[in-house]
Parts: structure tokens; sequence; C-alpha cells
């Protein structure tokens, strides 16, 4: 019998109706993995394997963010300093070392066991975004068990997994799935306290794993980015302690032993960078990148309040389709314990991020689970709502593949002059499940939909991860440099580049790689054999008059022509040797 509190505050569900669909046979592979804890992690392992993997050892270093990484952690290798943080001579203090010490653990690890040049495959340098994202998905389902029922976990894990800027981060050599796996485990550790607390089913003698977790997943988050995991955290308990007026739950958290060993995690490595650099890293990560953050738009990443919730209803996809749905019994339901938890988690955080100038849109993905979870505890219910103009919303299921798979597909043919023809069928999946899941989508129906967009959304990633992006060499004039340099007949070349500096040549070709202005690649050109000049168009000009200058000899070896993205315009590379040199 239906609970009267639930009938009174969602009204009577209705019962479930029967049609054919592509979900009903992805339903019973759910109901095969939700039998057991153990069936529905290695379930979720193999899913994530799935999404993460096209692309992942193919896609080449994209810059900049992730070019950066992997070359700081590139030098952490080679110098066998573990300490500083430096790309080539310049130090890089935005972040603390976690990423890089993780980076360096799997390039290291490859190298023992033989995997040749291990030090320049990009992909090693994303084996922790890829552990962080799969772990991420794997932390929202033993999160969202504190809240829904084990299938209703699984399909919120889904919902993460599936996400587009997951797929994203969990394919870049950067910090940001890693701390999301922290968060989750941070946030999760939390409810599993709260929760019980709140309806009263605490314990008088709570035992220390949830604390080790939480203080824990803190250190390492601080090790990742700094102060951001303690944000999320904070607000939430704030938000908490003011709608219950009190916090005395938080001594569940066993605070002073939690903080002390913290404080063992976090110290040393700081103590250590302090007394290398004074202090530079505080001035660097505190006031050169955080509060600059604050004040205005960083890099020209600035944005008006607002950026976010537009941007959710892609970088969330498949998922984001069922919130405008969902909306409504959350809002109804916000005083419960379960999704008073999960709104303090979500709305103070949200808040911040709009009103600080700097957006980029991975900084929000720490509260994506949250969504996730929201979302799953309306669908299991089956109060979704059934308002009509709500409903057309899940056309968004099929309109983002289309457009999406349109698009890629249109400017693959665009750069490369080739029909990518692998990359059709790809797409037909994506539109033709995800078509389903929007046609066929009925309130009580709703997880089939969900579970055939899930599969779209996999489609949809192998165009874009595992055909589309290593195929537009067009936009990575590093890798083709850098083949260019390999192929010269004299041993250990040295290059200069001049107007392409992009990260991604100083990893590809070395961390000697000088950066200069045309005038001296022709003065580095002129000091010995087997050295190389990479000239962009602009700086030709200027390396030809100093090369008649000096009464330089030289000759051109190679052209490379391709698309910098990162400065939005179209490029052209000479490879000048001094003459005798091949």
């Amino acid at each position: 019998m239906t609970d009267p509190v639930y009938r009174r505050r969602f009204g009577e569900p209705r019962e479930p109706a029967t049609r054919a669909d592509p979900g009903r046979a992805l339903a019973r592979v759910i109901d095969f993995a939700v039998a057991s804890h153990l069936r529905a992690v290695l379930f979720l392992i193999v899913v994530g394997a799935l999404f993460y993997l096209p692309g992942f050892f193919t896609i080449p270093p994209v810059d900049r963010d992730e070019a950066r990484f992997a070359q700081a952690t590139k030098q952490m290798v080679e110098t066998g300093d573990f300490v500083d943080i430096r790309f080539q001579d310049e130090v890089r203090y935005k972040k603390p070392v976690g990423i890089y010490w993780l980076q360096a653990a799997a390039v290291e690890t490859a190298t023992a066991l033989g995997v040749p040049r291990a030090q320049l495959r990009i992909w090693l340098y994303r084996v922790p975004s890829l552990a962080g994202a799969i772990g991420a998905v794997l932390l929202t389902y033993w999160a969202a068990l504190a809240f829904v029922t084990r299938r209703g976990a699984l399909l919120a894990a889904l919902m993460i997994c599936a996400s587009i800027l997951l797929s994203v981060e969990a394919r870049l050599a950067k910090t940001d799935a890693m701390l999301l796996c922290t968060s989750v485990a941070v946030m999760g550790a939390l409810a599993r306290i709260y929760v019980p607390w709140q309806r009263g089913e605490d314990r008088l003698h709570p035992s220390w794993a949830l604390p080790a977790v939480f203080w824990t997943a803190i250190a390492v988050g601080i090790l990742l980015k700094g102060p951001l995991i303690l944000m999320f955290a904070l607000l939430t308990i704030g938000a908490l302690a003011i709608a219950d007026r009190t916090g005395a739950w938080l001594w569940q958290l066993r605070p002073l032993w939690g903080l002390m060993w913290m404080l063992v995690l976090v110290l040393p490595w700081f103590v250590l960078i302090a007394l290398r650099s004074g202090d530079s890293f505080f001035a660097n990560s505190v006031g050169g990148d955080m509060f600059t953050k604050l004040a205005g738009g960083q890099e020209s990443h600035g944005a008006p309040p607002g950026l976010y919730f537009a941007l959710f209803w892609v970088t969330f996809w498949p998922g984001a389709a069922l919130a405008g749905l969902a909306a409504p019994a959350i809002w109804r339901a916000r005083w419960e314990p379960g999704a008073q938890f999960l709104l303090a988690w979500l709305v103070p955080s949200w808040i911040v991020f709009e009103a600080v100038p700097t957006k980029l849109p991975h900084y929000v993905l720490p509260l994506y689970p949250a969504i996730a979870i929201l979302i799953t505890g309306a669908l299991e219910r089956r109060v979704l709502s059934r308002t009509a103009w709500v409903v057309r919303g899940t056309a968004w299921w099929f309109v983002a593949p289309a457009v999406i798979s349109v698009a890629l597909i249109v400017l693959a043919i665009a750069l490369t002059l080739q029909p990518v023809f692998s990359a059709w069928p790809f797409a037909a999946g994506a539109m033709i499940f995800s078509l389903f899941a929007w046609w066929l989508y009925d309130d009580n129906e709703a997880e089939r939909s969900l579970l055939s967009a899930v599969a779209g959304s996999w489609f949809l990633g192998v165009v874009a991860y595992g055909v589309v992006l290593p195929a537009l060499t067009p936009l990575f004039p590093s890798v083709e440099l850098a083949r260019v340099l390999r192929n010269v007949q004299c041993v250990g070349p040295e290059a200069a580049a001049a107007g392409y500096q992009e990260p991604s040549l100083v990893f590809m070709i070395g961390t000697s790689t000088v950066l200069t202005d045309g005038s001296g690649a022709a003065d580095f050109l002129g000091q010995g054999s087997c050295r190389f000049a990479l000239v962009e168009a602009r700086q030709a000009r200027a390396f030809a008059q100093r090369a008649e200058a000096i009464g330089l000899r030289y000759n051109i070896n190679s052209r490379v022509e391709g698309y910098n993205f990162s400065q939005g315009r179209q490029i052209a590379v000479a490879v000048f040797s001094s003459e005798g040199t091949e």
C-alpha cells in the first residue's frame, strides 16, 4: 500500500506501462548487476572502461592545460625532483603536487615494466584521470546508497559515468577527474553520518571508517587542488547547521583526530616546497591564481552568472534531460533528510561558482553526483513531472547527439578532406538509441528511457573520442613537428621554436626546446650542428633578416600546416636546419 505521506505529497503512482523498447534489454542487465554489490561494482568498472577507453590512447596531447601538467610531470621524472613543480625553467605553482605525483607514478611504473619511450606517451599521464573517473563512478554508487535503493544508486552512477563532462575529463591529464573522486568520497562519508543522525538512527559508538574516509579524502583533495575541496564540505556543513540549528552530528567525524591525520598527510610537502621556494608557492597559488579568479576573469575565462546553468544541459547529458522533470518533486521533498543533504551539497557551492567571474565548465563537476542522486530519487518514486511542456524537453535526448554527431563529422570532413566513414555507424547508433529514449518516454518508464540514452551516450563518445578527434591531425601540429625531428639523421637533435610555442610542442620534442622569436631562432641555428628552428609564418621575416645579418646558411627540411585551436587560427611552421644538417 502506498504510504499516505507519500501519496499526499506526490500523488498516486501509475502502474508501469508495457511496451517494447531497447531499454527493456538494458533493464535486464541492470537486474543482473544489482543482485549484489560485487556485481554492481564490477559492472560499473566495465561500463567505465567502455565509456572512457575510446580515444584514451590515440588522442594526442591537448593544449594547453593537459600538456602543461604532463610536461611538468615529465620534468619531475627526468630530474628526480618530486618537490618542485616547473615547466622548463618557469615555476608552476598554481596547483599543489598531488596530480604530478600520481602521473609520475604511472610513468615510472610503465618504465619499470618495459614500456618503450614511456615518458612521451601521453596516455600514461592520463591514467590517474581514468582511475579518478571510474573511482568517482564507484563512489557515486556508494554515496547514493545512503539515499536510494541499490538499483537507484546504480542508475545515479551510470548518469555520472555517461555525462559528457566527465567523459572529457577522464581523457585529460589534469586534476579534475581525481578531484571529483575525492569530493564524492568526502560527501559520501558526510552523508552516511548525517542522514542516519537526522533520521534518529545514529549509533552511540560510530566506527572510525567514515571519519577516516572523510579526512583522508580531504587531504588528497588539498594536495590535488588546494582548499577547493574544503569549500564543498564547509558550505554543505554550514547549510545543514543553519537548517537544523545544530551541528551536533559533526562530532561523529572525530574532528580533533581527523585534523591531525589530515595535517600529517598534507604538511610534509607544503613544508618542503616552502623551504624550496620561500613564499613563492603560496604567493602564486593563493595570490596569483585563487584571488585572480575571484577578482576577475582569469586568462580570458570570465563570464556572467548563469553560464554553468546553461552549460549544464550539455555537460550533464544524457542525465540532464531528466533534471527538469525531477525539479518539482525535489522542491517538494526539500526538507526530507536525504534531499536536504543533497541540496546543501549542491546549491551553496553552485551559487559561489556562478558568482565568481572566472568560469570553466569543469569547476562544477564535483556537484554533479548530487544532481544525479536527486534525479534518481524522483525517478524511483515515479514522481517525475507530467506537465506537458516539461515532458517535451525529453526531446533533448535526441537533439543533443544528433547535433553533436553531425557537427563532429562535418568538422572532420572539413579539416581532413576525408569522409570518415568509420564514424557514421556509431553516429547512427547514438541517434537511434537516443531517439528511442525520447520517443518511448513515459514517466513510469523513465528508467528504460534513461538507459537507452546512456547507450546513445556511449555511441556518441566513440564518434567523438574514438574516431573523430584522433583523425583531426591538423589540430595537433606538435605531433607532426615531433615526427619530423624524429626522422632526422643526426643524433640528439635540438630545437628552437618561434611563433608556435604551445606546451604540447615542448612535451613532444623535449624539455630543452628553446622558445624564442624569429631572430633568436636564427641565432640558435648558427650555434652548432644538429639544430633545428621551427619558425611559424609570422616570424619567418624576422628569421630571414637575422640569418642574413649573421651570414647563416640554412636549409628548409619540412613545412607543417595546421590549426592552433588555442589561438583560433591557421598556422604554417617551417622546419629549418643549418646547412649540412639533415
